[in-house]
């Protein structure tokens, strides 16, 4: 299934300057995988999102289709096809 994600401007620097990515994952993917996935086309973008026990970061908030993951099953949220996910920076904290 295809989904995109809307990368901030503080992390364009690992995505060449995309300001979206669009890719295919699997059926039942999560937004873990999406996660994983972007480390793998842009390395070190991840530990910008997500801590070493894949948590995400308190100053950094992920949305699916405008809902915020940490209201639903946070990085555990399951993907629905053609979603759209907005890694959004806290307004007061930013990405470290």
């Amino acid at each position: 299934m295809e989904i995109k994600i809307i990368i901030p401007s503080p992390l364009r620097t690992f995505s060449n300057g995309e300001r979206s990515v669009s890719f295919n994952l699997q059926e039942n993917s999560l937004i873990i995988d999406s996660i994983n996935e972007l480390e793998k086309q842009f390395p070190g973008i991840a530990a910008k999102i997500v801590d070493q026990d894949n948590n995400l970061h308190n100053f950094v908030n992920i949305f699916m289709d405008g809902e915020d993951v940490r209201y639903l099953d946070g990085i555990n949220t399951k993907l629905t096809p053609n979603c759209e996910i907005s890694i959004v920076p806290a307004v007061a904290g930013g990405f470290k």
